[in-house]
């Protein structure tokens, strides 16, 4: 019996298709890891949600356990990864009058562009993509957009006093996987210190394993002011999300002025508790890692005719394909379908490989075959 499915049953005639969109990264511990199923099973038949004007045994346990791990003070928890940001905006915004100093509703926070965060007006608000604001209006006020890969750019907006904040993906997922140059995001962070501005890392998706380490902004050595986490923390079974920063950011909210109905319940909390042990005592980042290589390694000899750039990171992949009168890159996902592998295209023209990361070698092998003839067939 397989510890965990990594392929989804899809169809009436029961057929069965391997996952390489993984939810937008939500099941990045397989689809119904045995583990994480018990322990949801385990905590449903104990107690599921309380207010949080309450106390359970859980939460403390819950925030102490991923404040140890990534080195954090505090833990706010919500349920979507678009709360954890519209959470993170907000404490910022307080921290900017409590602590920086701004005069009263003059914040400021940037935010790179083609960012994705979800669909809330705030995220609308913050959109460079037409798509996503077009007759939605009117806007959050007080945001603003820079280039993203552009440390020239960011340090001129930053000098503007009523900046409180710039929040950022390490690595830009529905943009179609866009790797910042080597030193970027250090050079946020550099940025972010001299000119007294938080970094607020969104690793919605970049998180948890997906690229081969706990958090992407590991990979140049550089720990931000403010994270978000979502998506895998729920380990594909409920929706979990937090929000993790120091006690000088974190403690300008007072109570009364946040708060969330599911929130902290102990169901997530628990089911996070062993999501994140999953990814933890599995070597699921060293796989991802390891994984991410093969897959790189094969995308990079498609021919160039059909597929314009191969990018990636762990198993954070995605390839441009060069669209013509005959094929598009919706078409080449149709036809990976057909032939029993699930993607899907972004921005028209990007398709994102992203499979769980519990994959093994036997399985990407079967993968990139797949992959490999099903785009060849197209030149």
């Amino acid at each position: 019996k397989q510890r965990y499915q990594r392929r989804v049953r899809g169809d009436t005639d029961g057929k069965h298709y391997f996952d390489f969109l993984a939810a937008y990264s939500a099941v990045n511990q397989g689809h119904c890891h045995p583990r994480i199923l018990a322990t949801m099973k385990e905590q449903c038949e104990t107690l599921t949600l309380t207010s949080r004007a309450f106390y359970n045994n859980v939460l403390g346990e819950y925030e102490e356990y991923m404040t140890k791990l990534f080195g954090f003070d505090k833990l706010l928890p919500m349920n979507t990864g678009i709360e954890a940001c519209e959470t993170a905006v907000k404490v910022a915004r307080k921290w900017g009058y409590m602590v920086k100093g701004i005069p009263d509703n003059q914040a400021k926070v940037l935010f790179a562009e083609d960012n994705f965060w979800g669909r809330s007006i705030a995220a609308c608000s913050s959109s460079s993509d037409p798509t996503c604001y077009t007759n939605f209006g009117p806007f959050t006020p007080g945001f603003e957009l820079v280039p993203f890969n552009n440390l020239e750019v960011l340090e001129e907006r930053l000098k503007d006093p009523n900046v409180c904040a710039f929040m950022v993906e390490p690595i830009q997922g529905e943009a179609g996987v866009i790797i910042p140059d080597d030193g970027y995001l250090q050079g946020v962070r550099a940025l972010c210190d001299k000119h007294n501005v938080l970094w607020i890392a969104d690793e919605v998706q970049s998180g948890l394993g997906r690229t081969g380490r706990r958090s992407a902004c590991e990979w140049e050595g550089v720990k931000p002011d403010v994270i978000t986490l979502g998506k895998a923390l729920g380990g594909g079974v409920f929706p979990v999300s937090a929000v993790l920063t120091s006690d000088e950011v974190m403690l300008c909210i007072r109570p009364g002025e946040h708060g969330s109905t599911f929130g902290g319940n102990p169901l997530g909390c628990k089911i996070a508790m062993t999501a994140m042990d999953v990814l933890e005592s599995e070597g699921l980042y060293e796989n991802a890692e390891k994984m991410g290589g093969i897959l790189l390694n094969e995308l990079r000899k498609l021919p160039k005719e059909v597929v314009d750039v191969v990018r990636g990171r762990g198993l954070f992949c995605g390839v441009e394909i060069k669209e013509t009168d005959s094929f598009n890159a919706w078409e080449v996902c149709l036809k990976l379908r057909d032939a029993g592998l699930l993607a899907k295209p972004t921005h028209g023209h990007i398709i994102r490989f992203t499979p769980p990361i519990v994959i093994n070698e036997e399985e990407m092998k079967e993968c990139t075959d797949i992959i490999c003839s099903t785009i060849t067939s197209f030149n």
